[in-house]
């Protein structure tokens, strides 16, 4: 049997985060993006994870998924926390970020990497106060809620994609 984009089952509902601190309410928003993506993944088989779908860009799904993985470490673990770790995906660091390299044979392990990363990065700032700093590449200091915010804008800018993708890839639309 092949394997398919496992379906997602939402443990955070927007709606719900209202009326929360504002950790819990960053970390909720964090975590409906990062579902969102799997979602409109769910079912799809490794060639259409792969195929690019919205020429002449060769975004692809299975390219979101593994670029944000690339994006949380980059920002969570080795910006904030100070890990000295290389990429996730293996190969120079040259800013496509994971969105290139992608093969369909290697869907099901780029899942899993994505969720090993996801639950390394809440692991590394797990504990951490939103204001704590650190200095960027760029010399700029930034707080460990800022990230949240920029991590959920790049979520969401990318599940943009992640729509059309899926909708060119199957018809299928909606949250």
């Amino acid at each position: 049997m092949t394997w398919t984009a496992p379906s997602v089952e939402r443990t955070k509902q927007l709606g719900d985060l209202g009326v929360v601190t504002e950790r819990h309410m960053l970390e909720g928003g964090l975590s409906w993006h990062r579902e969102t993506l799997l979602a409109k993944c769910s079912g799809l088989e490794p060639a259409q994870l792969a195929r690019t779908t919205a020429e002449p860009s060769n975004l692809t799904l299975l390219g979101l998924v593994r670029h944000m993985a690339e994006v949380e470490r980059w920002w969570f673990r080795r910006s904030f926390a100070g890990e000295a770790i290389g990429d996730v995906f293996s190969g120079p660091s040259d800013g496509d970020e994971g969105l290139d390299g992608v093969h369909a044979a290697a869907a099901e392990r780029d899942f899993g990497l994505f969720q090993a990363e996801v639950e390394a990065c809440d692991a590394a700032v797990a504990g951490h106060d939103l204001d704590e700093t650190f200095v960027s590449s760029r010399g700029v200091s930034l707080s460990l809620r800022w990230v949240y915010v920029l991590m959920i804008q790049e979520y969401a800018r990318h599940n943009g994609h992640a729509d059309f993708l899926r909708e060119r890839t199957d018809g299928v639309t909606g949250d």
